[in-house]
């Protein structure tokens, strides 16, 4: 007789049984544990210079010991959740990975650690993922703030980070974000869509895309304005791609999102105060440097405030073809956005200056819009036609007609830039004016 049988008055106890799988709500829990015992056992440092296939090993064999202790069995679909969990929380964004990887996402918004949307072709939709708690949340936003340098904490609540493939990162934490922290975080595709696709896709006709080819071409400066999310970084993106390979353009912007084709550019990005409040280098600063590099063209990503006085000024003084946006809701308030921001400037300039400013250093606004059903479309193309009884006239050269929930593209047949474009050596047709190429968008 065995010493345990002895010991156990001669009788032998049954085996144990292998527990069966968690449900799936269950099995969040199951991974935060195993997620604390796996570290404790690992590296963390020479674990993150690891392939992916090493580490997947690595982990899945660790993973493997942990379960055959617990006698838990699981199903091979929940082990390899439970493994990828695992290395997403020690070398990724833990929930978010999944969110990150999907290319058809353009918006990611945690509201917090247990409200996850995204937005998917311009339409939110909730999701499955979640944080186990805030604390989780605020963990993976540290994480997220550290990797470009920044910090986040009660005395710095907020901050505006790019992550290393270009996507804009904003967060903010209690006590500002009263229920939890929150996080957004807006994706880039692969590579910028080409102009033609801004066809394929309906954002505009091929005659109204003739015609802003020629405006780049014939050195027109462009104000493209629209709402948040409507498009306005890639309609920007989509138009520099005419300009002529050799001339040189510099962008600036407070987080790098344009993706400019051209070999000879040069890319500014702002930097906020550092702790203590020194440091910051604005999107103002940033213009007036531009000045001094010998720019063909400045293409500012979006202007918010007195570095409209700047950008005016540079269009209007040898720098023609240079773009930039500005969030408003048609193309008269883009105007009136402007006059707002120039009367912020901090100079005494007087509304008739600010009007002939405005009138001399743009040509054209390009309002563009996204509809309830997430299409995207380039509302309004309109000339500016000076000054019109105190007011800045514009000529809607192209507009989108509403009918219900269908609409057409329409051409007003006329156009006071054509002169220009000749003189420029830039051809277009008459015939692309008078029509918009009108066709049908359901929806």
């Amino acid at each position: 007789m065995g010493i345990a049988e002895r010991l156990a008055g001669g009788r032998t106890s049954a085996p144990r049984q292998s527990q069966p799988a968690p449900p799936e709500n269950n099995l969040d829990q199951v991974m935060a544990e195993l997620h604390t015992q796996v570290v404790d056992q690992l590296d963390i440092v020479a674990v993150r210079q690891l392939d992916a296939g090493s580490l997947n090993a690595r982990i899945g064999s660790i993973v493997d010991q942990l379960l055959a202790q617990r006698q838990l069995c699981l199903g091979e679909r929940q082990r390899d959740r439970v493994v990828r969990s695992i290395i997403d929380e020690i070398v990724g964004l833990g929930p978010l990975e999944p969110l990150l990887a999907d290319p058809t996402i353009s918006d990611i918004l945690v509201n917090t650690a247990s409200t996850v949307y995204v937005e998917r072709n311009g339409v939110l939709e909730n999701t499955r993922a979640r944080f186990r708690d805030n604390a989780h949340l605020l963990n993976i936003i540290n994480r997220i703030v550290a990797r470009v340098g920044r910090r986040i904490d009660e005395s710095s609540p907020m901050v505006d980070a790019r992550l290393p493939d270009g996507s804009r990162v904003n967060a903010i934490i209690p006590p500002l974000a009263i229920d939890g922290p929150l996080l957004s975080i807006r994706r880039f595709g692969t590579g910028p869509l080409r102009p033609e696709d801004l066809v394929r896709t309906g954002t505009m006709t091929e005659h109204m895309l003739q015609f802003l080819r020629c405006a780049v071409r014939a050195k027109c400066n462009i104000l493209v304005s629209g709402g948040t999310g409507a498009g306005k970084t890639t309609l920007l993106n989509a138009l520099s791609g005419f300009i002529p390979p050799g001339e040189r353009i510099i962008t600036i912007e407070d987080a790098a999102e344009l993706h400019l084709q051209q070999t000879h550019t040069a890319r500014l990005e702002t930097r906020p105060p550092n702790i203590e409040g020194k440091g910051e280098v604005t999107i103002r600063d940033l213009v007036r440097n531009a000045l001094r590099m010998r720019p063909d063209r400045i293409v500012v990503g979006e202007v918010r405030s007195a570095e409209v006085l700047d950008m005016l000024q540079a269009m209007n003084t040898g720098h023609e073809g240079s773009m930039t946006t500005v969030h408003a809701n048609s193309a008269p308030d883009a105007i009136t956005r402007v006059m707002g921001m120039l009367a912020m400037s901090g100079t005494n300039i007087s509304e008739p200056m600010m009007r002939q400013t405005i009138a001399r250093s743009l040509h054209l606004v390009v309002h563009v819009t996204r509809g309830s059903d997430g299409r995207r479309r380039v509302d309004t193309i309109a000339e500016i036609a000076g000054i019109q009884d105190e007011r800045i006239g514009l000529n809607p050269v192209f507009s989108f007609a509403r009918a219900g929930t269908e609409g057409e593209f329409r051409s007003s047949g006329n156009s006071r830039l054509l002169r220009r474009f000749q003189a420029a050596g830039v051809t277009l047709h008459p015939a692309v004016v008078g029509s918009a190429g009108v066709g049908r968008r359901g929806r």
